[in-house]
C-alpha cells in the first residue's frame, strides 16, 4: 500500500499530527490523561467520532485504555480475547482492518457498554514494536465511510509512533501483570523442531535486544533520506566484508545461500518502502521499524517456509541497518555471556555470523524450517539449533538458563539445579560416548558370526559430505537431489545439476553414491514451482508422479546426472514408485537421455545401476516383476511405516499410536528382504528406522545387511553391530513376529540386554 515519491500521504502521514503526538506524549501530566488527549487529537484530526486505544494485556486480553467517542464508563472495563470482535481480529492477524458497515462483519462483536451500536464504518490497525502486537488502534464513524488505503497506511504510522511513545514512557509496563503472574519463574517446558542436532546448555539471549528509537518524527525528511541511503551504503560494504570471512568462505550450500542473502539488500521494494515511509514524516530507523512490522506481520501469515525464510531474510537485513542507523552500544557484544543460547521469532544468516561463535552454544527460533537459510548455515558452523518453538519468545527471559535438546527437539527453560546437573552429566557421557564411536570408527561393521553390514549415510547438501570420511561410511545410501532445488530462488538448469552432482561424486571419493531423482510434492515444495493443492497431499501428485507426467523435468535431471558420472559409476533411483510400469516408464526416459549422449558423442559413466525406492506397499506385491528388472532397492521406511498404517506421520494425534517395531512392519519387510535375497538383489534401508540401534538390529535380524542413515548415527549403530550375533537374532525375530502385540521393542532391548548389545 506504499505510495510513489511525492504522494500526498493525507491527514494521518502529515508530519503536523505526528508532532503533536510527541510533544503531547512529552507533556506533563498522568499516563492516563496523556492517553486520553492523544486519542482526542486523533479524532479531531480524522474527523471521527470515535478514537480508542486498546492494549494487551496479559493472557492475550485486549482492554479499552482510552477512547474519544465511547462511553468513559467503558475505558478499562471493556475487554476482549484476542480473535473476540474486529478488535481482536486486528490483534490476531496483525493486519489493518478497514470497514464501511462493520456490524456485518461476521466478526463483529457488540459491547453493550460502550454504546458503539450508533456506529457504522471502522478503521483499525494493529499498535506493534518488534515484532509483537502491542495493541489496537481503532477510529470509527456514524456514517458508512470508505476508508482510503492512504488512510490505513497513514493510521499504521500513527499507530507505529503510538507504539514508541508508548513504550519510552513504559506506560505498557503496567499492563504486564495479572493475579498469578510469577509463573513466568518457574521451570518450563517447551517443544519444537530439530533443524540441527546438538546438546547444549546456557544463557538466554533474545535476539536484537537494546535497540531503542528515540526520534521518530522526521525534522527534515531530506536529511534522513540521506541519512538512510548512507546506511543502506554501509550495511552493503559489512556485508561483503562478512563474505569474506574465512570461515564462509568455503564453498558449499551456505555459501551461495548467503550470497542470495547479499542480494536481497538491493531488492527495489524494499528499499522504495522505506523511502516513502520517510517521505510520510518518519525519521529513517522509524521507517525501517515501520516496514520491518509490516513484514512479520506477513511472516505471522504465511504457513509457505520458503516465502517464510524469505521475509525473515528482509527482517534481517531491517535490523542490520538500524544498527548502522542508531550505531548502539558498541560494548553489546562484550556483555555477553560466554554461553549464549540465542532466542529469537526467526533469524538471518547473516545475524547468526554477528555473534562470536566461541560463545555461541544454541539457538531457538519461533520459527525456521529444516531448508531456511540460517538452518543451512548452522549446519555448516555445527551450531545446536531448534526451529518452531512456539512461545519461547515470549516464554524465556534474558538471563534465564536454558537447555537445548537437539535430539528430542526439548528445550528446558529455567531448569532445576537436580535438572542441570543431571543434563550436564548426560552431555559428558554423550561426549565420551562420541569418544568410544570414534575410536571404533575404523574398524569394519562386522557381527561376532562374520557377517558384513554395510553402514551408509544420507545426505542432502554439500555440507554433509564431510561425515562420509569423519564416520567411515561405506559410501552415501540415499543422496536426496531436491534439497539443493529446495534453497534455490529458481529451478536449476543442466549445468548447475551437472556442478552439484558432480562435487558430490568429487567429494565422495571413489564410496559409492545413490541419487534419488526429484521428489518433492507432499511436505517438499519448490518455491518457484506450484502444484496444485491437495487433501492429501502425502499420497497425491509427487516424486516419480510428477518426473512422468512432466518427463522434460526429470529428463534434465537424468541428463545432468549422466553428465556429471562421465566415467565414473552412476547409481540413481527413482522414489515413490507404485508399480513396475512406474519403473519402466522411469527407465525409458533414462534410455532415452543415454540415446541421446551416444548420438552427440557424449561420455557416459562406466557403469549404471538403476533401482527403485520402495515405500508404497503395492510395489511390494509385484517384487517377482520388479526385482529382475532392477540393480538395487531402497526401503523408505519412513513412507512405508505411515501408508501400512494408514497414519500420517505428520498428526500429533497419530505419531506415537503405532509402532515401527510392530510384528506387521517387521513381517512385511523381512518377506521382502527374503525375495530380495533370492534374486540376488542389494535391499537397503535408508528411513529413520535405520538410525536407531534397536530398529536397526530388527532390520538385520529381517534380512537386511545393507543401512544408510543420518552421520551421527554411524557411530552407535556400528557398535551395535560389533556385538551381535545374526543367527540367535534372526531366531529371536521369527518367534516374536507370531505375537500379536501392537510393538516389539520391549522384547528387543531385552535382547540386546541379556547378549551385551549395546542399543
Amino acid at each position: 500500500m506504499s505510495s510513489p515519491p511525492g504522494t500526498d500521504h493525507g491527514w494521518a502521514g502529515s508530519r503536523r499530527l505526528l508532532r503533536l503526538l510527541r510533544d503531547l506524549m512529552k507533556g506533563s501530566g498522568t499516563s492516563q490523561t496523556r492517553l486520553d488527549k492523544v486519542v482526542e487529537l486523533i479524532a479531531q484530526d480524522i474527523v471521527a467520532e470515535v478514537c480508542s486505544i486498546y492494549v494487551m494485556r496479559s493472557g492475550d486480553v485486549l482492554e479499552l485504555f482510552a477512547s474519544k467517542g465511547l462511553k468513559p464508563a467503558a475505558v478499562h472495563k471493556t475487554r476482549m480475547r484476542v480473535n473476540q470482535g474486529l478488535v481482536g481480529l486486528i490483534a490476531a492477524q496483525a493486519r489493518p482492518v478497514a470497514l464501511a458497515d462493520a456490524q456485518s462483519h461476521p466478526n463483529f462483536a457488540y459491547f453493550p457498554e460502550t454504546g458503539e451500536e450508533v456506529y457504522q464504518s471502522l478503521m483499525g490497525v494493529p499498535i506493534m514494536r518488534g515484532g509483537r502486537v502491542l495493541g489496537v488502534l481503532v477510529v470509527q464513524n456514524r456514517t458508512q465511510r470508505n476508508y482510503t488505503e492512504e488512510e490505513v497506511e497513514a493510521l499504521e504510522t500513527v499507530a507505529m509512533v503510538l507504539a514508541e511513545l508508548l513504550a519510552g514512557d513504559r506506560m505498557l509496563d503496567l499492563t504486564a501483570g495479572t493475579p498469578g503472574g510469577g509463573a513466568e519463574v518457574m521451570p518450563g517446558r517447551l517443544s519444537g523442531m530439530v533443524l540441527n542436532e546438538g546438546l547444549a546448555i546456557g544463557t538466554a539471549v533474545p535476539h536484537q535486544r537494546g535497540i531503542v528509537i528515540t526520534q521518530v518524527v522526521a525534522e527534515d525528511p531530506d536529511a534522513e533520506l540521506v541519512r538512510l541511503d548512507e546506511a543502506l551504503g554501509e550495511m552493503r560494504d559489512a556485508l561483503d566484508v562478512m563474505l569474506a570471512r574465512s570461515e564462509v568462505a568455503r564453498d558449499g550450500e551456505h555459501r551461495e545461500v548467503l550470497e542470495t542473502y547479499r542480494m536481497f539488500a538491493d531488492d527495489r521494494g524494499w528499499l522504495r518502502r522505506m523511502h516513502d515511509a520517510v517521505r510520510g514524516g518518519l525519521t529513517a530507523e522509524a521507517a525501517v521499524q515501520k516496514i520491518q512490522n509490516e513484514t512479520r506481520a506477513r511472516m505471522a501469515a504465511i504457513k509457505d517456509a520458503y516465502l517464510r525464510a524469505r521475509l525473515a531474510d528482509l527482517d534481517d537485513l531491517g535490523n542490520r541497518l538500524l544498527h548502522h542507523l542508531l550505531r548502539p552500544d558498541a560494548g553489546r557484544e562484550e556483555a555477553l555471556p560466554d554461553d549464549v543460547v540465542l532466542i529469537a521469532g526467526d533469524l538471518g544468516p547473516a545475524e547468526l555470523l554477528d555473534y562470536d561463535q566461541s560463545r555461541l552454544r544454541a539457538v531457538v527460533l519461533e520459527h525456521g524450517a529444516p531448508t531456511s537459510h540460517v538452518a543451512i548455515v548452522a549446519r555448516a558452523l555445527q551450531i545446536p539449533m531448534i526451529g518452531r518453538c512456539e512461545g519461547i519468545a515470549t516464554e524465556v527471559r534474558e538471563g534465564d538458563t536454558v537447555i537445548v535438546d537437539g535430539e528430542t527437539g526439548q528445550v528446558l527453560l529455567r531448569p532445576s539445579e537436580a535438572v542441570r546437573a543431571g543434563f550436564v552429566e548426560s552431555m559428558a557421557a554423550k561426549e565420551r560416548q562420541k569418544a568410544a564411536f570414534r575410536a571404533v570408527r575404523t574398524l569394519p561393521p562386522v557381527c561376532t558370526d562374520g557377517t558384513k553390514i554395510s553402514l551408509m549415510i544420507n545426505a542432502g547438501l554439500m555440507i554433509d559430505l564431510p561425515h562420509l570420511q569423519e564416520v567411515a561410511a561405506d559410501g552415501i545410501g540415499l543422496y536426496r537431489t531436491e534439497v539443493p532445488f529446495m534453497i534455490r530462488d529458481s529451478f536449476p538448469d543442466v549445468e548447475t545439476q551437472t556442478d552439484i552432482y558432480g562435487r558430490i561424486l568429487d567429494a565422495a571419493g571413489g564410496k559409492p553414491v545413490v541419487f534419488r531423482t526429484l521428489d518433492v510434492g507432499g511436505d517438499k515444495v519448490l518455491p518457484y514451482w506450484r502444484g496444485h493443492d491437495e487433501d492429501n497431499p502425502a499420497m497425491g501428485w509427487r516424486a516419480i508422479r510428477i518426473g512422468l507426467d512432466r518427463p522434460a523435468l526429470l529428463r534434465r535431471q537424468l541428463r545432468a546426472l549422466l553428465h556429471a558420472a562421465a566415467g565414473r559409476s552412476l547409481s540413481l533411483m527413482f522414489p515413490m514408485v507404485s508399480d513396475v510400469a512406474e519403473f519402466e516408464a522411469a527407465k525409458d526416459l533414462l534410455r532415452r537421455e543415454i540415446d541421446r549422449e551416444k548420438a552427440f558423442g557424449g561420455r557416459l559413466p562406466a557403469e549404471i545401476k538403476v533401482g527403485a525406492m520402495l515405500e508404497v506397499p503395492a510395489l511390494a506385491l509385484q517384487l517377482p516383476q520388479l526385482l529382475p528388472r532392477c540393480d538395487f532397492v531402497s526401503l523408505g521406511t519412513n513412507d512405508l511405516v505411515q501408508f501400512l498404517f494408514a497414519a500420517d506421520r505428520t498428526n500429533p494425534r497419530l505419531a506415537r499410536r503405532y509402532d515401527s517395531l510392530s510384528p506387521a512392519v517387521l513381517t512385511f519387510i523381512r518377506d521382502i528382504a527374503r525375495q530380495a535375497a533370492e534374486h540376488g538383489v542389494p535391499l537397503t534401508a535408508c528411513g529413520e528406522m535405520a538410525g536407531h540401534p534397536v530398529e536397526a538390529m530388527a532390520l538385520i535380524g529381517c534380512g537386511l545387511r545393507r543401512l544408510s542413515m543420518a552421520p551421527p548415527a554411524v557411530g552407535q549403530v556400528r557398535t551395535m553391530v560389533r556385538a551381535l550375533e545374526v543367527d540367535s537374532l534372526e531366531r529371536r525375530i521369527n518367534q516374536l513376529l507370531t505375537l500379536p502385540d501392537h510393538s516389539i521393542r520391549e522384547q528387543l532391548r531385552s535382547f540386546a540386554s541379556d547378549h551385551d548389545i549395546p542399543i
